[in-house]
């Protein structure tokens, strides 16, 4: 099996040892991004709305680099620091990101560092790449 990392200057970069995303037969897998606009470092905004916008705006940038869009996820993984009070601002954020049918999704609640909101999803690479 050959996994080939993905890196883009347009999401934040790695805290630790691991990749930003990785393409590995025949699917993307990401990495979970918090709410922290690349340029800065800084969290975007106090808000699950604004941090869920950063959020996907993260996803989406990892995604293009590999000439995909969330029109090719099919799984995403969703971690919400406070699962009953964010579950409703976070989903009509997320929801306006993509089109039906939507991607399968778990969203459970997480002790995350200081950030609202955490994802990760898995994209389906076309065959003809």
């Amino acid at each position: 099996m050959t996994r080939v990392a993905v890196v883009t200057d347009s999401a934040p970069k790695p805290a630790g040892a691991y990749s930003q995303a990785v393409v590995a037969n025949g699917f993307l897998y990401t990495a979970g991004f918090g709410p922290q606009d690349p340029r800065t470092g800084q969290v975007a905004g106090p808000s699950i709305e604004e941090q869920t916008a950063q959020v996907m705006r993260n996803i989406a940038a990892v995604l293009a680099e590999h000439s995909l869009d969330f029109s090719h996820v099919v799984k995403a993984t969703v971690h919400l620091q406070d699962l009953h009070r964010d579950f409703a601002g976070f989903n009509t954020v997320y929801q306006s990101f993509l089109q039906e049918p939507y991607p399968v999704r778990t969203t459970v609640g997480s002790d995350l560092a200081n950030i609202l909101v955490e994802i990760d999803v898995v994209a389906a690479v076309p065959a003809e790449r």
